[in-house]
């Protein structure tokens, strides 16, 4: 299950389910596997399938010290949910402007996990409010970027402003033998009008005057990161996401941007859960037309139907579009919110747990009647 976004977590989601599959008939084997793309939950996706949670004191995007958690799975990879260090949701909306925010939080990260020995990465980057190009990540690791004064750049995308120099020679030297996935969706580029400043800048708090200044400051540093990365491409799909930090893992860092959803599946072992099963659930909050252009229910019925396995999609609400989900391997899909009840209503935690676990009890005793 992916999670019903404002009631339920990916994992909550998956536990009504079974709850309600149980309740209908108790000698049925139920799996459950939250389901993260990169974004919000992708760290306890990982772990719900074994691994250990650690905690580390960082920077918050405006430099406040939080407690972030990384995972460590039991392969010994790490995974890191950059969002937990610095996401949108650590600010109060009067603080939102990523002309300060900065992503040093992510690299404090990276180093704490490298310190305890770590050498594989999976960094989900989902959820940023940030906008720096990764210029806060590349200094907590030892890159110098430095103003024409020769003083280190101040946070946030004023940084990219006033970056004249990149000088990477005291770069963590232990990260060249570490190997970097970053779990991402978005195929933005990192300038123009479908770039990073343009596309997302407005959520994290940008003024549209403040987009346009950014989206220039960006190409700008673009250039001057290809004075050490002269094979830099801030056309590369993903280069955009998390406000630039595409482009900076994948130059400095030599990471490859990838599918968190292909990420997940390899890592839980997907195929093997899907292929012995008899029955695959998947679902989210609002199921329409979005959902058939690529969103988590889709990706389940596409590795499902490799298996040839019947696929039913939970979710709070259709809407318009849905039908074409059909068209991706969804077989079946079942609303859970019930007749008469407010959206309101619906979308409280408790509320949606019950419906959630009502419809599948409901599902489950419709299939296999007495």
């Amino acid at each position: 299950m992916d999670s019903f976004k404002g009631s339920l977590t990916s994992a909550e989601a998956g536990a009504a389910v079974k709850e309600g599959i149980l309740k209908a008939d108790d000698s049925i084997e139920v799996i459950v596997r939250p389901f993260a793309d990169g974004g919000e939950g992708t760290l306890d996706a990982f772990l719900y399938a074994g691994g250990c949670k650690e905690t580390v004191y960082v920077s918050d995007p405006l430099g406040r010290r939080i407690e972030a958690s990384y995972g460590i799975l039991e392969d010994g990879c790490c995974v890191i949910e950059s969002a937990t260090a610095i996401g949108l949701y650590l600010l109060e909306e009067k603080e939102r402007n990523p002309l300060y925010t900065s992503s040093i939080g992510l690299g404090e990260i990276i180093v704490a996990a490298w310190k305890k020995g770590v050498r594989d990465f999976i960094i989900g980057i989902g959820g940023s409010s940030t906008n720096d190009c990764g210029i806060g990540m590349l200094q907590a690791l030892g890159v110098e970027i430095t103003d024409e004064n020769g003083y280190r750049v101040t946070p946030g995308a004023y940084g990219l402003r006033d970056a004249t120099k990149i000088a990477a020679q005291h770069l963590l030297p232990g990260l060249s033998e570490c190997r970097f996935q970053v779990a991402c969706d978005v195929q933005n580029p990192l300038c123009g009008e479908n770039g990073a400043s343009k596309i997302y800048g407005p959520q994290k708090g940008a003024t549209e005057k403040e987009c346009v200044i950014m989206d220039q400051w960006m190409r700008q540093f673009a250039e001057l990161i290809k004075t050490v990365c002269p094979e830099a491409d801030p056309d590369a799909k993903g280069a955009g996401a998390a406000g630039g930090l595409g482009f900076a893992i994948t130059n400095f860092l030599s990471g490859k941007m990838r599918s968190g959803a292909d990420i997940l599946f390899e890592k839980i072992r997907a195929d093997e859960l899907i292929r012995s099963c008899d029955l695959v659930i998947t679902g989210e909050g609002r199921i329409d037309g979005q959902t058939a252009m690529g969103k988590a229910p889709v990706k389940v019925a596409a590795l499902a139907k490799k298996y040839q396995k019947k696929v039913i999609a939970f979710g709070g609400s259709a809407g318009p579009g849905a039908e074409h989900c059909h068209e991706m391997g969804i077989d079946v899909i079942k609303e859970v919110m019930k007749p008469g009840m407010s959206l309101e209503e619906a979308m409280k935690k408790e509320v949606a747990f019950a419906n959630l676990s009502d419809a599948s009890e409901t599902m489950i005793k419709q299939m296999n009647p007495v």
